[in-house]
């Protein structure tokens, strides 16, 4: 289990975050709103959230118009999407040998 700790890093890992990105790569683009709806928590901290997330290359932030309103969307990069992958299947492993027949 500790291989968990050694293969992603803190941005990544954090509960929040990696509800972000679990979101992300359910949906493939979130706005800044639904991220506030399903994950809850005040502006600041899904700011700071998404802010980190960028800043590690996990996820892109675009502008995009719909109707006459600007509205912020996230997806997640190439590395976002890598990290995600490599985790289902850490966690698929795990399961695997742990599971009882």
């Amino acid at each position: 289990m500790d291989d968990l700790y050694l293969q992603f890093d803190q941005v990544f890992f954090e509960k929040t975050r990696l509800s972000m990105i679990t979101l992300l790569y359910k949906e493939q683009n979130v706005s800044y709103n639904r991220f506030k709806k399903i994950i809850g928590g005040t502006d600041g901290a899904i700011y700071s959230h998404l802010k980190k997330l960028i800043q590690a290359g996990y996820i892109n932030k675009n502008k995009e118009l719909i109707g006459e309103v600007a509205h912020t969307i996230y997806s997640l990069s190439d590395k976002g999407e890598t990290s995600f992958k490599n985790y289902l299947r850490f966690l698929e492993n795990i399961i695997s040998k742990y599971k009882k027949e």
